[in-house]
Formats: C-alpha cells, structure tokens, sequence
C-alpha cells in the first residue's frame, strides 16, 4: 500500500514523503491515526504544495535569524580607486560575503546578499540586503622611492659598461665566421674550374 506521511513517524518516514508500507499497517495505524493518508494523485499534489510551503517557511526562519545577527555590522573593503573616486573593477556580493565570512565568521552565500548593482565608487552604502554598511576606502599603493639624479647616472654607466664587454666578443666570433666562410667559396670556385 502506498501512503503519503503528514506527520513524521520515527523510523519510518518524515511528512511528506510518499512510501510503501504494509498493507495492514497502513489500514490499521497510519490511516486511523491520521498520520498517512492513501496516496492517489490529488493527494500527492497536496503534500508537494505542504512540502514547498513548509521548506519557504524554513527558508525565512534561517534567513530571518542571519539577518538578525547581522543586523548593524559595518564592513570596511578596501580597493584600487582611480581618478574621481572611482573603482578599478568593482564591489560585488561575493567580496562582501567573503569579508563577512572572514570578520564574523559565518558561513554567507553571496547569493543572500542583494545589491540592486555592483558597488563601483569609493563611500558608504546602507541599501543592502541585510542591512549592513559597506564603506568602500582607497586602497594606498605602494609608492617607489625614487633614486637622485646622479645615482641613476651611475646606475646607467654601470649598464653601459658590461653590454661593451659582451659586444667584443660577438665581434670575435663574426670574424672567425668570415674565415671559415672563405676557403668554402674557394672550394666551390675551384670545383667550377674543374667542370670547365
């Protein structure tokens, strides 16, 4: 006999799901009981639409309790900025989500976080979902320090000095490339000699 579980029977079923159970158990406890109701189309949709009805409010208790342990959390990110303050790249619900994860500790999926778009300018933003503030602040490059004029002159010299010594021996192996190249040209004049 199949049955649909309205209510969760231990070591048998959780409500809701459709099963196979003995005949006389099915006729004799479960119906009775009002804890399994025979399953026939009609039946079956019903307990989908319970079942979806049920995972939407556990679904809004979760999200209800996150949004309350989050609730008033300030987040500082810091990114490249270029000129009018705004962004290389941009801040998405996946940076924010990582961030939390990593200050808070708790496990966010980006997709939980709505942002109405991608955060693109450096500032404050409260409108997003939970409610948390983002500030976005420039991320200070590291800046090079720059050598005086007459250090990068001798740094220069210095360059100069070593690609003069390797030039003297490239000029070496082109002469002796010239040498060799000589007695075959002489070779190959010598070979028409003899045809003619």
């Amino acid at each position: 006999m199949k049955v649909i579980f309205l209510q969760d029977v231990p070591h048998v079923a959780q409500a809701g799901e459709v099963k196979e159970v003995a005949d006389g158990y099915g006729r004799n406890f479960l119906i009775p009981q009002k804890l399994a109701a025979l399953a026939n189309p009609q039946a079956i949709s019903q307990a989908e639409t319970r079942a979806q009805k049920m995972e939407e409010v556990r679904l809004n208790a979760e999200l209800m309790e996150l949004a309350s342990q989050l609730e008033g959390k300030e987040l500082s990110l810091k990114a490249r900025a270029g000129a009018k303050d705004r962004l290389y790249g941009s801040i998405t619900s996946a940076d924010i989500a990582a961030e939390l994860n990593n200050t808070t500790g708790l496990a966010i999926d980006k997709r939980k976080i709505e942002l109405d778009e991608p955060i693109r300018r450096l500032g404050s933003y409260e409108n997003i979902v939970p409610k948390i503030r983002v500030t976005v602040t420039e991320e200070e490059a590291p800046k090079e320090k720059k050598a005086p004029k007459k250090e990068k002159k001798a740094a220069k010299k210095e360059k100069k000095a070593p690609k003069a010594e390797k030039k003297a021996p490239k000029e070496k192996k082109k002469t002796t490339k010239k040498e060799e190249k000589a007695p075959k040209e002489k070779k190959k004049t010598t070979k028409k000699e003899e045809k003619s």
